[in-house]
């Protein structure tokens, strides 16, 4: 599963990426059209999720996997807190700002993982989009309660509107509302634009990520080698956690790897936004370069590989 992965057009695009940053080439993609790829495919995974649901319905899977989703999103930054404190030397502050990152979700590595794992015959269901957007938020609350341990009188608060109206969020939630509401004839007419171009427009997508993504890694100065290691460590860790989980409360092998793929992701989005405004003194060059620089390229190239292969060899 793994070389399929790896001779997917969609990952050699961001290796593609990747390696022309580490040359020095002066590729790039237009900061507007990145931008406006990153709306289509939330917008494309929220529609054809939501779909989904519409036709399938309200189901105890999507529950159990909604509740499990959330504990996840809650209770992983407390394990990377420990590691990050304990192992990687970091202090309180910075340990729960990162903490924060992996226990919320990346929304391009499921958009990837989705695709891929589709293309293998291990399509999720539809509702993992909707788990997707409940599991943003809760880590950002974990990781400021940790950050904050003992400092009560610090006037930090969780920045519930930058949060909830986060623009993933928004998004994401909002499409698989339209999507439900549509359904499949609803869905018919704008079928061609966002479920025909979807693969060419994630190929281009992640040719950019992977640009930012090495160029991040190389102009840090602040990671040492112990925050490498987590850095791989956590994501493995958090998604063998969440595939577990899935594959305990009877999700197929499918949607369980998926819940493995968003507990091993790490957020560089929206917990970026929300870690400057209500943890400042927070170093962004750690927290960027570890989720983007690192655990981002891991989980594209290896991560959603392993977890499928241990949903398969677990379930």
């Amino acid at each position: 599963m793994i070389v399929d992965t790896l001779t997917s057009p969609v990952i050699l695009f961001f290796v593609l990426g990747f390696l022309a940053a580490l040359a020095k080439s002066d590729l790039s993609i237009p900061e507007a059209f990145a931008k406006a790829m990153s709306l289509y495919l939330m917008a494309a995974i929220g529609l054809k999720g939501g779909v989904e649901v519409a036709s399938s319905g309200i189901t105890a899977d999507l529950i159990a996997a909604s509740v499990a989703g959330i504990a996840l999103s809650f209770l992983l930054p407390i394990i990377a807190f420990a590691l990050l404190r304990s192992f990687g030397g970091l202090s309180k502050i910075d340990a729960g700002a990162v903490a924060a990152h992996y226990g919320s979700v990346s929304v391009v590595t499921f958009v990837t993982a989705k695709e891929i794992l589709t293309g293998q015959g291990l399509g999720p269901a539809g509702y993992m989009v909707a788990v997707l957007a409940l599991m943003e938020t809760p880590a950002i609350i974990s990781g400021l309660v940790l950050a904050r341990r003992g400092q009560a009188s610090s006037g930090a608060t969780v920045p519930w509107h930058e949060v909830l109206t986060n623009a993933s969020v928004v998004l994401l939630v909002g499409s698989f509302v339209i999507g439900m509401i549509a359904g499949k004839d609803g869905f018919a007419p704008v079928k061609p634009l966002f479920d025909t171009g979807f693969r060419g427009v994630l190929c281009l997508f992640l040719l950019d990520m992977g640009l930012i993504a090495a160029r991040r890694l190389v102009q840090s100065r602040k990671i040492t080698l112990k925050l490498v290691v987590l850095a791989i460590i956590l994501p493995v860790l958090n998604g063998v956690i969440g595939t577990t989980l899935g594959t305990a409360i009877g999700l197929d092998i499918a949607s369980a790897a998926a819940l493995g793929i968003l507990a091993a992701s790490a957020s560089y989005i929206a917990v970026p936004a929300a870690m400057r405004l209500a943890l400042p003194e927070a170093d962004p060059g750690i927290y960027l370069s570890m989720s983007l620089g690192i655990t981002f390229p891991f989980n594209i190239i290896f991560g959603i590989s392993l977890m499928a292969a241990y949903a398969q060899l677990i379930g």
